[in-house]
Order: C-alpha cells, then structure tokens, then sequence
C-alpha cells in the first residue's frame, strides 16, 4: 500500500541531481566519470566573505535571526539592487531564503491557487516545473530552440496569457541555456504583462553576474510593471557560494510580508552565519572585485574554447551562451544512429549513451523542457572539459 502523500508521488526526482548522485556512486566504485551535470562553480568563496563568516561566529552571532533577514543584510540588498540594477527596494520589500530555490518556491506558493496557470518559456530550469506542481498551478510551456537562440519572442509569451494565467517565471541569464534577454528583448515582454494586471512576473537573476555581453538588464526596470515583477537572486553563482545557501527576493511589500508569512512556517529565518557573510558579499561591487571578475573571464575562456572544440564534431548543433556557464547542445542529428547495440531515439539516449559508454555525465534535454539537446557544464577545469569534449566526439563517432 503507497502511503505516500499524492503531492510527493506527483513529484519528480531532479533529474539534474539525479545524474550528479549516479555519477558519485560510479565514482565510490573506481570509475573515472567526468561530471559535467551540476551547475556549480568551481572557484572558491572570496576571502572578505569567508572573514566575515569567521568574525560572526568569534562575535558568537549564532542566534535566531529575523524570518526575512538581519536588518543590514536587507539593506546590502537594497543597496545591491541600486547600485548593479538602479532599482529602488526599501528593506521590507527583501525577504532572504535558504536558497533561491526556497525564494522562488516562497512566491510561487504564496500566489499560486489549484488551477492557476504559470506560463514558463521552455527550456527551464528544471526545478520550476515541479514547484508549479507543489503549487497544484498548471505550468504552460512556451518552447524555443536552438534558432531562436532558446529565447521565446513578446509574440509568443502574449499567445500563451490567458484569463487563468498568474504568473510568468524565467531566467535571464538562463540556466540551461546560457541566453540573456536583450533590454528591447525585456521591454516587448513588459509591454505584454502590463495589458494583463492580473499577472505576476518572477525573474529569476541568479547568474546576474556570469553575463558576457555587457550589463545585466532586469525586467523590474521598466515602471508600468514594476508592482508585477519579484526578482530572484542569491551568492551560489556569482559568489562562488553554492553551499552556503542564500537566496533573496524583492518583491511588493503584500507579496514579501506573504513570503515571510510562509516562511516563517518552514524554515524560519536563515543560518546566521551565512547572513554576515552575505553582507560582506552584497556590499562588495562585483567590477571591483579581482576574484569576482577574474571568475567572469576564466568562464568566458572555457566557453571559448569548448564550442571551439566542439567544432570538431560536425553533428552537434550549439549556440554561442551570453552568460551562465553551460552548453546545451542540440543532438537531433544522432536520432535514428546506432552503434549497432543500441539505437539513438532521443536525447534521454544520448545521455545515458554517454555516461554508459565513456563515463561522462550530461543532462537531458527533456530536464528542461527541450527534446532535441544535452546539458553539461563547463564550470570546471581546462584539462578535464578537453578530456571530456574527447570523450563526447570518441563516443559520437561510433554511431552510424
């Protein structure tokens, strides 16, 4: 008898973890797996913000903090969101997460009804999805594909609202793709919410930083939208932070005091520690900061080289990603190969072709709401993303 929760059943297993825990388990047994399936980067924290962590915890600052975040904290973010976006938040419109995985499912559940649709352009971070579901919303997919650089158009966004839409959820730059929507890009979409006041934006800014072609530009700019819009943003990408857990949004007051509201039900306040370290961080302007940009430049490098690489395999379709740090790759080309073992029908196949075949973990096009593509990252060495680019034209060559 399933005595599981009908909420629980519905959900799926991250399929990006997933890969990243079936390739430590094929490590733990000797196998030489390359994991390019995470989204982590692979520098360190900057050392002003590991010192401020180790000063709250001799200062013994190890107390329970407010549900949405340490007074000075909430003002570095307003202060971030003025100084990187020129946008003005007062404090109480800041409520700080354990992750913008926890902030964006704070919103989504405090404006989400059973039957509410949550229009998301496809590809998407996977986690998306499956928080529409905890939601009980219905997620429509609006798709885009590599000749449209993964971006959907104003067109196609207005097509998709309806009178039961509440929300539109997206990431620029976007993880899996590595797009960045233009500011003209911006604009036609803000010019479609503001005909539909009944629909909330959540823009999900968690790789601001890891832009290649010039400012960040947010769709909270533009001020006909402005009490629609909550941004979404954190430290794992742009900080080197992954494991310190903190994420924020900024939001209408109503839509904030919601969050805290439920929050404060879940998880509480935040890890304190993590709070003083964040100030340290927040306060920091990336374009003084030789980590921070040096961090930019070694992943533009990478990315540089790896689709150089790639140009050796004549078959795999990419694009040129403005910013995170990932390749999603269209492997369409492979469909119908086979090695004469086994036959490529999908990308599921591809994915599992090659972590069988030669050890290297990708992820799924289908993760993100995509057929035709892989995901990997390139957030890790020179010499291991040339093993790998190695090991991905050996592998694809058999196929016939």
């Amino acid at each position: 008898m399933n005595q599981l929760s009908n909420r629980l059943n519905y959900l799926s297993e991250s399929e990006t973890l997933a890969m990243t825990q079936k390739s430590r388990e094929l490590k733990a047994q000797g196998f030489d797996v390359i994991n390019l399936s995470i989204g982590e980067p692979d520098f360190n924290t900057p050392l002003a913000v590991k010192n401020a962590a180790k000063q709250a915890i001799d200062d013994n600052f190890t107390h329970y903090t407010p549900v949405s975040g340490i007074p000075d904290l909430r003002a570095a973010i307003c202060h971030k969101l003025k100084r990187d976006n020129d946008l003005d938040f007062t404090p109480d419109q800041i409520v700080v997460s354990t992750g913008a995985k926890q902030s964006i499912a704070n919103v989504m559940l405090s404006l989400v009804n059973p039957g509410d649709e949550v229009v998301v352009p496809a590809p998407y971070w996977v986690s998306y999805k499956e928080i529409v579901k905890l939601a009980e919303g219905t997620a429509v997919f609006v798709p885009a594909f590599i000749e449209t650089n993964f971006k959907i158009s104003a067109e196609q966004l207005d097509a998709a609202i309806t009178p039961k839409t509440k929300v539109l959820i997206f990431s620029s730059p976007c993880n899996p793709t590595g797009s960045v929507y233009s500011k003209d890009e911006l604009q036609a979409f803000a010019k479609v919410i503001a005909k539909h006041k009944h629909v909330f934006v959540i823009a999900d800014e968690i790789y601001e930083y890891i832009n290649y072609v010039g400012k960040h530009e947010s769709i909270a700019q533009f001020a006909e939208i402005r009490d629609q819009v909550i941004i979404i943003n954190g430290l794992s990408k742009g900080f080197a932070m992954t494991g310190w857990r903190l994420g924020f949004l900024a939001a209408p007051k109503f839509i904030a005091k919601a969050c805290d509201k439920y929050q404060g039900q879940i998880t509480s306040g935040t890890c304190s520690i993590t709070q003083k370290a964040a100030v340290e961080a927040f306060n920091t302007d990336p374009k003084q900061s030789v980590e921070l940009q040096e961090m930019v430049k070694t992943f533009r490098e990478r990315r540089d080289m790896v689709l150089e690489l790639l140009k050796g395999i004549p078959d795999l379709k990419t694009n040129v990603p403005d910013g995170a740090f990932y390749i999603f790759a269209d492997v369409t080309n492979y469909y119908g190969k086979t090695d004469g073992a086994i036959t490529i029908k999908s990308c599921d196949d591809i994915a599992n072709y090659l972590m069988d075949k030669v050890y290297l973990a990708t992820v799924s096009g289908n993760a993100f709401g995509n057929p035709n593509c892989i995901r990997f990252s390139y957030a890790t060495s020179n010499d291991i993303l040339i093993e790998a680019v190695k090991r991905i034209r050996e592998a694809l060559s058999v196929l016939k």
